[in-house]
């Protein structure tokens, strides 16, 4: 249940994320946005579930260097941590995100269909106008590996448990994102 939970929060950013950029006085988006990230925040998703925040800890050591906003940062760093968790053993997990959130056909090649859903969701950031690179925030190459390994100080050497990281998987991720 706390998928299709997750899955409906996402499809409200989805629906209404442009609607409130384009229109900053809709009520109505601004509204389900605010109610969406209170949902989406409050721990009712991750009851009975292993959750994974391995993006966050990423992105916290990110803001603590330079000055952006962790939802910049998250939406930088998101399709790469796709990209670089997606395997035979999370396979799954990204083609029901592609079926349930983004429409994607449940009949095709779950590998397609997965990789479709990262692209999707990296065109999505560009269309709400969120950069897509770490370079266009004015993040380069100089703090990556320490960056890298304050990302996984606090938690024993690895970050995340849906594919855990290790600060070489994390210092990957971010010269991907560059």
């Amino acid at each position: 249940m706390q998928d299709r939970l997750a899955e409906a929060l996402l499809k409200t950013c989805i629906n209404y994320g442009i609607k409130a950029i384009e229109e900053p006085e809709n009520y109505e988006a601004r509204a389900n946005l605010m109610w969406t990230g209170s949902l989406a925040i409050n721990d009712l998703i991750s009851y009975g579930k292993i959750t994974e925040w391995s993006v966050h800890g990423m992105e916290h050591v990110l803001s603590a260097y330079y000055d952006i906003t962790h939802g910049v940062g998250l939406a930088i760093l998101t399709p790469h941590w796709m990209k670089y968790a997606l395997s035979d053993k999370t396979l799954n997990k990204f083609f029901e995100y592609g079926v349930n959130v983004w429409g994607l056909d449940p009949k095709a090649d779950k590998m397609a269909v997965a990789n479709s859903a990262i692209e999707k969701t990296k065109e999505y950031f560009a269309a709400m106008g969120i950069p897509l690179t770490l370079r266009e925030v004015g993040i380069g190459e100089e703090n990556l590996e320490i960056m890298a390994k304050q990302a996984t100080e606090r938690s024993k050497g690895r970050l995340g448990n849906f594919k855990p990281l290790d600060s070489q998987d994390i210092l990957n991720i971010f010269k991907a994102a560059l």
